[in-house]
């Protein structure tokens, strides 16, 4: 029997998706749905795919309202839901007060709405038995976060980039995945919409050049486009690159904290599952690797590296220079690095007890 005939994106996408190694048959998968073209496309081309025999997955739709535009963020949401329930899937509907939690959190409002998207998107997951979460950012918004995080003077693992396959944050289980973001370009996710004789949805705060984000978008990559018209293609390429060479660091330094644990200290003194370090096996490394052990070991403390800053990283690492004990290093949330006996001591938030000055 001849197979049914796909689309040119809907191919690509199942180009990807084998050339990734991803699971294909079977799983319950969750697709983040906003409404606009990237991820719309992205939902009609795994239609696509399934109605084509193709693929073979069980399909959830998720959609979260941020909060931050009224009635237009609950149309985006109806018109999410009826799309996805006009296609046969299941739909699970969020809402966030992200400018509040923002404000509480003293941070800004992207940051803000990215812990409370994977936030959502993990309690779909876990609620919906899903072991896959898709997402789908594309090529652009690559080159884009490429930029930004050069701009803001980021290491090797920075540049490498929005990571196209991960664990989902806040689950030990689920994969996070992001089918378009090797190949697809806005250009392409919009005019497969039109194909498909889908409209999706504009959001206007894509256009307000207050964010960065936006700034980047509109005026920075036209300007870099004046010099080498495929520089989105050539940034996600150099991001690539700079993720394999962090991946292999990331797992040397692994080791060297591994090495560098003292596992003779008593456990009371070890909190948040960050053991205490050696300063001298720490030293004795390169700096790259240094670096990123510490780093790594402030995760393992805090529970997130959220607003740890290379300002931060440097300072515990001063810590590590000389024989001088004593020394204290004060974090972002409360915590603190103390360095005792050669070692160095992670020390969560203190509780201030009542009557206490």
């Amino acid at each position: 029997m001849e197979r049914a005939r796909v689309s040119r994106f809907a191919r690509r996408l199942l180009s990807e998706w084998g050339r990734r190694g991803w699971p294909a048959a079977g799983e319950r998968t969750v697709v983040a749905v906003s409404g606009g073209a990237d991820s719309t496309a992205l939902l009609l081309a795994l239609e696509e795919l399934l109605r084509a025999g193709r693929l073979d997955l069980r399909l959830t739709v998720a959609h979260l309202d941020h909060g931050l535009r009224g009635e237009r963020g609950a149309e985006d949401a109806r018109r999410v839901a009826e799309q996805a329930r006009s296609l046969g899937y299941k739909v699970v509907m969020g809402h966030a007060a992200v400018g509040e939690l923002a404000s509480a959190a003293r941070d800004n409002l992207e940051q803000a709405a990215r812990r409370a998207r994977y936030e959502f998107l993990a309690r779909a997951a876990r609620e919906g038995s899903a072991r896959v979460v898709l997402a789908a950012h594309t090529l652009d918004d690559q080159a884009e976060t490429v930029l930004l995080r050069l701009l803001r003077g980021s290491g090797a693992e920075g540049l490498g980039g929005i990571r196209p396959e991960r664990m989902l944050e806040g689950t030990d289980e689920v994969l996070l995945l992001r089918p378009l973001l090797g190949w697809a370009r806005r250009a392409d996710t919009e005019g497969y919409c039109r194909e498909r004789g889908v409209e999706a949805r504009a959001d206007e705060m894509n256009a307000d050049e207050r964010f960065a984000r936006v700034r980047v978008r509109r005026t920075l990559l036209p300007l870099l486009e004046t010099f080498n018209p495929r520089v989105a293609e050539t940034l996600a390429r150099t991001a690539d690159l700079l993720s394999e060479d962090a991946r292999a660091l990331e797992l040397e330094a692994a080791r060297l904290l591994e090495a560098a644990h003292d596992d003779r200290v008593a456990e009371s003194e070890t909190p948040r599952g960050a053991r205490p370090v050696r300063a001298d096996v720490l030293a004795a490394a390169p700096r790259a690797l240094r670096r990123r052990a510490l780093r790594q070991w402030l995760a393992r403390g805090r529970g997130d590296l959220r607003r740890l800053e290379s300002v931060h990283v440097a300072a515990v690492e001063k810590l590590l220079e000389g024989e001088r004990n004593g020394r204290v290093v004060e974090l972002p949330g409360g915590a603190s690095v103390e360095r005792r006996r050669g070692r160095l001591f992670f020390t969560g938030k203190r509780k201030i007890e009542k009557g206490a000055p």
